[in-house]
């Protein structure tokens, strides 16, 4: 004898509902799972500089293998860091349109206090705005980030005459031209790393960062980003 089943008989309408249903589950597991990640986050106050530069590694590993979480990115969020922000790492990246820090590094609203300007030079505007996203917001690390095949390094190391103010960012990356004459490698990558480390000297002569510095609130470090990769590489 043959089992019977019980037939099932879906409606337009029985379509519908289950589609609804699921997709309100969907969306609770994913309200959920958010939550459960903004609590997984400890205050700014509580993480090291170690721990700061650990969790940007962190989220660039998930970023490079498709595992984004896209924490912090909720309109509870929005309105939580309007109140005010305490990010945990500033980072002083290029202008380049490609590498969008938030993207990058897996993080989101009031997560990054991030200063962009091409070739990723420490001018005194972007030392003073450092200053401020340590001393008085609180991050724990600062990431200088260049990257592949940068614009501001290609221009400065050809040295051709350029227009306008263009001029003035090339002359800040010309020192590291200079040191990088003779290394072996793509000269573009070894101008763009030296230029790193320079920034990154620049930023430690700030009084205020050293003294972070000394009392290790604070960490300064260089990042390369691979611009085919997705992948940031310590700079040292």
């Amino acid at each position: 004898m043959s089992r019977q089943y019980p037939q099932i008989n879906l409606s337009r309408r029985g379509l519908l509902k289950f589609g609804a249903g699921a997709i309100g589950t969907g969306v609770l597991t994913a309200g959920l799972s958010s939550n459960l990640l903004a609590a997984e986050k400890k205050p700014v106050e509580d993480i090291t500089p170690d721990k700061a530069l650990q969790e940007l590694l962190d989220g660039n590993e998930r970023f490079t293998k498709r595992k984004r979480r896209n924490p912090d990115q909720s309109y509870s969020r929005l309105v939580e860091v309007a109140k005010g922000q305490k990010p945990f790492a500033s980072i002083l990246g290029c202008a380049d349109s490609r590498v969008p820090s938030e993207i990058v590094f897996d993080q989101g609203l009031g997560d990054l206090f991030v200063c962009r300007i091409a070739g990723n030079i420490a001018t005194t505007q972007q030392v003073g705005s450092l200053e401020f996203g340590s001393l008085i917001l609180g991050t724990k690390v600062i990431m200088v980030m260049g990257h592949k095949r940068c614009g501001a390094v290609q221009a400065a190391i050809k040295g051709a005459p350029v227009p306008g103010n263009i001029g003035s960012l090339l002359e800040a990356i010309k020192p590291s031209v200079e040191s990088s004459k003779g290394q072996s490698g793509d000269m573009v990558e070894n101008v763009c790393k030296a230029n790193i480390l320079a920034q990154i000297k620049r930023l430690q002569s700030s009084s205020v960062l050293s003294e972070l510095i000394k009392a290790e609130k604070l960490k300064i470090v260089g990042g390369y980003y691979d611009l085919d990769t997705g992948a940031i590489s310590i700079v040292s």
